[in-house]
């Protein structure tokens, strides 16, 4: 019989798995013309390695497996990403893709695993398998703040894609779901951070919209932003409410023994 968590877990496979084959077309578009061009390397090396965290997370926690294959699965893609940079990039971003993919997404996983699995119990392990991922969550969802800025210095939206900025969305909502059936603030922490970055990129998307006076689609986007501020900060509350919940009694009792 499936759970609750399971189902919400295997729509995070579909939404993550639909964020991992964005980037598509843009590749496909190198490989055609033979050249990187302008695009930057960093962001698909730190995806990597943050694809990498995941299914360690997923594989040392207990019922953690939809954790683990949907970013094993944005592992193999990043990771084809990756060599496709290092087939048609530039000399120099070759050798700076080279560097980065040596230390990022080879030494660091390894060493990360092989010192937390010799010198770490189970429940370390999955602390710091966690915090890593959380923390290159944040890193990977924080990148879109490059483009929010130029959307304001351009005063253009084309440089924002709408199906990828609702597809994120949709993505954070889910997982968020997911984080607080389960209880895996590991999850819930990036997770909401996107939804919360989700939000400036709406309300960028809106601002802009009214000031070119984009009279027929303003009803809508001044729709779409309150929806999902709605639905984003009831979530992100019950969240905050349910670790507060979990973590006070633990501190009280920490400042009775101090």
């Amino acid at each position: 019989m499936l759970t609750l968590a399971t189902i919400f877990g295997l729509l995070g496979n579909i939404t993550t798995g639909l964020v991992y084959l964005a980037p598509v077309n843009t590749f496909w578009h190198i490989v055609q013309i033979g050249s990187t061009e302008e695009f930057d390397s960093l962001p698909y090396v730190v995806k990597l390695l943050n694809g990498y965290m995941w299914v360690y997370y997923g594989v040392v926690k207990p019922n953690s497996v939809l954790v683990a294959t949907v970013n094993g699965f944005g592992a193999l893609l990043e990771l084809v990403y990756v060599i496709i940079f290092l087939i048609f990039a530039p000399p120099r971003m070759r050798a700076m893709t080279a560097i980065l993919f040596g230390t990022l997404d080879v030494v660091f996983p390894i060493a990360t695993v092989v010192i937390t699995q010799m010198s770490c119990n189970r429940e370390t392990q999955i602390s710091i398998a966690g915090f890593l991922s959380l923390l290159f969550s944040v890193v990977t969802y924080a990148s879109p703040l490059s483009i929010m800025k130029t959307v304001v210095t351009t005063k253009s939206v084309e440089y924002m894609p709408f199906l990828l900025s609702f597809i994120l969305f949709i993505n954070g909502l889910v997982w968020t779901v997911y984080a607080v059936i389960t209880r895996d603030w590991f999850i819930g922490i990036p997770m909401g951070v996107d939804l919360f970055l989700e939000q400036l990129s709406w309300c960028c998307m809106q601002c802009i919209g009214n000031l070119r006076n984009q009279r027929g689609r303003r009803s809508i986007m001044w729709w779409k932003t309150d929806a999902q501020l709605s639905i984003s900060w009831t979530i992100l509350l019950h969240c905050y409410t349910n670790m507060r919940a979990e973590l006070w009694p633990n501190i009280t009792l920490l400042r009775k023994e101090k």
